[in-house]
């Protein structure tokens, strides 16, 4: 799992910027919330599915899915791996985790 933060690098102000590469056929093993960030999500490579509160979405290449305030979220990559632009408003500066609640093994098939 590589996971790149750009938000400070970029000096973003109202925005949050990170990339995501997971290994083939890896779940993510912790879902989350975020109190008040919106997020999207956009598959730059590869395929696999997220789950979306308790929707299940199917993700390909060029795939965006929106995940508003309040929704909880978890992903998982295919058998050639997924790639992922995670955009994020608005910017929480210093305390993001304060806005974010996560759960271990919140996906369980």
């Amino acid at each position: 799992m590589e996971f790149r933060l750009a938000t400070q690098a970029l000096e973003l102000e109202k925005s949050g910027l990170s990339y995501q590469r997971v290994p083939p056929d890896y779940r993510f093993p912790y879902g989350h919330t975020h109190k008040k960030q919106e997020e999207v999500y956009v598959v730059v490579r590869g395929s696999g599915r997220m789950k979306v509160d308790e929707e299940i979405v199917e993700l390909k290449e060029w795939d965006a899915v929106r995940v508003p305030p309040g929704t909880w979220r978890g992903y998982e990559a295919g058998p050639e791996g997924l790639e992922i632009l995670v955009i994020g408003a608005p910017n929480l500066g210093g305390s993001p985790r304060a806005d974010v609640d996560g759960q271990r093994d919140w996906w369980a098939d």
